[in-house]
């Protein structure tokens, strides 16, 4: 039993959204995603009209149209929603010219003739060829010489199709909440969207600038060497990154005390600010479970990390090992991160973080520290232990198995990430969140 409703949001923005009249579908929490929703406008005065309709062989559908243009119109195809599925159509001109549906690459404007973008966040083994590491659901189209744009404000894994001279959302859960943007530019129609789901923050101008980032660097004396070569090749350097090799066996906010011991990075800092160039270090959310680890022991006293169904934390493997992944539902996990945070900026007060590995990537499938000792920690430098394999699916479990599988690699869902089985403080399964 569905019930629709419309709202002139301004003169530019108008709100289609059809949900389940139990309201039992999930939808993303507000205070996850606070939407600009204060503005209300006449709608004889907005740009952007709507009309539904009843047809005889598909049933309910709608357009939405800009004057003589009808830019969204779900006619000839029918609306389907299921628990797990979800499927709303809309027609498009030949040869549509289609920008957005991130993150996976392809040309600036995507192919439509036969084109299916997966949304469900993921550390790619191809990343040239496969859904990556962000989730967007977001485009904008130029027609006729105008922009106008369209967002499905839904979090869970979908397939977006371009073909036939169409676009299918394939969506596993929750609402139709559509957001359609007038523009009539391209700048206009990222104004309206980002001024519906916030502005990004400015990026710092050094950001712009040339930088310098690889695996394997041996040592602190290494890359001093690298940033010293760069000034004698005359070669403007403005930002030097390091990856996970400065830390102690690759665990957050630590320091390898051989190779990069924090007074050698002090030193590096203190260089790169006096010669007006910045340092930036990497930070994985994978956080390792062991009861001697500050960062894990602190966490786990403050409940942040995310749960099995049966309350036990959920344990992957990552860099240092069998990890825990913090849970952002949770009331304590902010202050926790931020105390983690103050501690290591304490210490080496850096330029910028490089955040990592957080779609959440695991080399696992399942909880894959459970039934081993709490402290079982394995020798640096670690290795998948059992290495990860495909486990037998479980198809009666419609949360590891949806009826409708989205065209993600891997054999189900779950593999190398946060199982969908896996629950957060607010009672949400990882299913419904996993691509926030």
């Amino acid at each position: 039993d569905l019930k629709l409703n419309v709202d002139f949001d301004s003169e530019d923005r108008l709100h289609v959204h059809i949900q389940d009249s139990a309201g039992k579908q999930f939808q993303i929490p507000s205070n996850v995603l606070k939407l600009d929703v204060s503005k209300h406008a006449n709608k004889n005065k907005a740009s952007l009209k709507f009309n539904y309709f009843q047809d005889a062989k598909t049933g309910f559908g709608f357009k939405v149209s800009r004057g003589k243009d009808t830019i969204f119109d779900t006619t000839g195809h029918p609306l389907i929603f299921e628990d797990q599925y979800v499927e709303v159509t809309s027609n498009l001109p030949g040869n549509a010219n289609i920008y957005g549906i991130g993150e996976t690459p392809d040309w600036f404007r995507r192919d439509t003739t036969n084109t299916t973008k997966t949304l469900w966040a993921r550390d790619a083994a191809d990343p040239l060829k496969e859904n990556v590491y962000g989730s967007h659901t977001v485009h904008m189209e130029l027609r006729n010489g105008k922009f106008h744009g369209a967002y499905l404000h839904n979090s869970h894994g979908m397939d977006i199709v371009l073909a036939n001279n169409t676009v299918q959302y394939r969506v596993l859960g929750g609402t139709a909440d559509f957001y359609f943007f007038n523009g009539p530019t391209a700048l206009d129609v990222i104004d309206q969207y980002t001024e519906l789901v916030g502005r990004p923050n400015r990026i710092p101008y050094w950001a712009l600038g040339f930088q310098n980032c690889r695996y394997g660097y041996k040592s602190v004396y290494e890359v001093n060497d690298v940033i010293a070569n760069y000034s004698k090749a005359n070669i403007p350097l403005d930002v030097a990154w390091t990856d996970i090799d400065y830390m102690d066996r690759t665990r957050d906010f630590t320091f390898d005390p051989v190779n990069f011991p924090l007074r050698e990075m002090k030193k590096q800092l203190e260089y790169l600010h006096a010669h007006n160039q910045k340092m930036v270090l990497m930070t994985d959310p994978a956080i390792q479970r062991n009861s001697s680890y500050g960062p894990y022991a602190r966490g786990l006293a403050k409940d942040t990390f995310i749960k099995n169904a049966d309350g036990s934390v959920f344990f992957g493997q990552v860099w240092p090992g069998y990890t825990a992944f913090p849970d952002w539902f949770a009331p304590n996990t902010q202050s926790w991160w931020s105390g983690e945070l103050r501690r290591y900026f304490d210490d080496l007060p850096i330029d910028g973080m490089w955040i990592d590995m957080n779609e959440a990537a695991s080399f696992c499938t399942g909880s894959c520290g459970s039934g081993i000792p709490e402290d079982v920690v394995p020798e640096y430098p670690w290795k998948a232990n059992p290495t990860p394999v495909y486990r037998p699916l479980n198809v009666s479990n419609l949360v590891l198995a949806p009826p409708y599988a989205i065209h993600n690699p891997e054999v189900e869902l779950s593999t190398k990430t946060i199982e969908t089985t896996a629950v957060h403080a607010n009672g949400v399964l990882d299913y419904h969140v996993h691509n926030l």
